[in-house]
């Protein structure tokens, strides 16, 4: 399918207080997140390359090589392979994650 509109992908709570939209291809995952104030992620780590929290609104805080940064509309995070990260909602916020390979866990 080569067009896909967010309004009819369903959402997924995977953590507490992280609602996602996944678009999987053959090597890429799409990850449209809605996240509540106050919502941790976890120090974690995987094997999928990650281009994260490409912030649409809101902000959201993220640990990634030992810095801490508050992210806001426009801030980009690139997490390498097997790169130990976590993160906090500072505010209701929208993220975008992009994995490749894509996530099979998602589907």
């Amino acid at each position: 399918m080569p067009f896909v509109n967010l309004k009819d992908v369903p959402s997924k709570e995977l953590l507490p207080g992280f609602s996602g939209k996944m678009i999987h291809t053959e090597n890429m995952t799409l990850a449209y997140w809605d996240i509540k104030a106050g919502s941790v992620l976890p120090e974690h780590s995987h094997v999928h390359e990650q281009v994260a929290a490409q912030v649409i609104s809101g902000e959201f805080e993220m640990t990634l090589q030992g810095e801490t940064k508050v992210l806001k509309a426009g801030d980009v995070a690139i997490i390498p392979s097997n790169e130990i990260h976590s993160g906090k909602a500072i505010t209701d916020c929208q993220l975008l994650d992009v994995f490749s390979p894509a996530r099979e866990d998602y589907m």
